[in-house]
């Protein structure tokens, strides 16, 4: 079986990380573009940073393609977030789908696998979905924030995950707004009218799938909101690659 030769060296990475700690979000996405090219595409689930990353790559004309994960279980304002954006940033943003319909799941898993295995249900409808989007890349663009949680607090901007460890082949995952605050990208996504979602000004913070999304309390962290009553942080779509573990900084 023929091995890929590797995206990236563990010595660029290190270099790169410690330049782009001092670089300005565009210029972090300039470097991306200039590498991959159209290789590289952003990832959004329409969550704020997401909105910045878009309009700071559409600003320095840097025409990344778009995508989000459609689980067929989200709000019907996320739903029209989408349209909106398309038309406020003059792109096509690509929605995956799951393969499963939401009644061939429940076929399969039982009704509302969300309530009994949120886990699964998170790998059917959007790990796998992103993985067949991924093989296509070599650069996936996130807007992943340390600020949201303490399970993305360490983060880098620059990282390198092994997508298939049989044939060698890596990826590099680029999140561009790592250091950014909470406050600060609220107050670009207001300064310069971006559309969002009208659910922020109800009291949710992180928006997912409806059903498993809640209105957050004072003092909760970004992410509380997401599968309360299970021991669950995350959707998967951030964990089920391995991380180089010899690219660590």
């Amino acid at each position: 079986m023929e091995t890929a030769n590797p995206i990236m060296t563990a010595a660029e990475l290190q270099s790169l990380e410690r330049e782009f700690q001092q670089q300005p979000t565009e210029q972090v996405l300039q470097w991306a573009w200039d590498r991959f090219g159209n290789r590289a595409a952003i990832g959004t689930s329409f969550q704020g940073a997401g909105l910045v990353m878009i309009h700071l790559a559409c600003r320095h004309q840097l025409p990344f393609p778009v995508f989000t994960l459609d689980t067929g279980l989200l709000f019907p304002e996320t739903l029209a977030l989408k349209k909106r954006l398309e038309d406020f940033f003059g792109l096509s943003i690509e929605s995956l789908e799951p393969d499963l319909t939401i009644d061939e799941q429940a076929d399969i898993n039982g009704p509302e696998l969300w309530k009994s295995n949120p886990d699964l249900c998170c790998t059917i409808r959007k790990v796998l979905p992103l993985r067949d989007k991924l093989s296509d890349l070599n650069c996936w663009i996130t807007g992943l924030r340390r600020e949201q949680s303490d399970s993305r607090a360490a983060i880098g901007i620059l990282e390198v995950y092994a997508f298939d460890t049989a044939t060698g082949r890596d990826i590099v995952k680029l999140n561009p707004m790592a250091r950014w605050s909470r406050s600060e990208v609220w107050d670009y996504i207001q300064a310069n009218k971006i559309p969002y979602n009208p659910l922020h000004d109800q009291g949710y913070r992180s928006i997912g799938c409806l059903p498993c999304t809640r209105r957050i309390g004072e003092g909760e962290s970004e992410r509380a909101g997401r599968w309360t009553g299970f021991n669950k942080v995350e959707c998967g779509i951030h964990t089920f690659l391995p991380k180089k573990v010899d690219f660590q900084i």
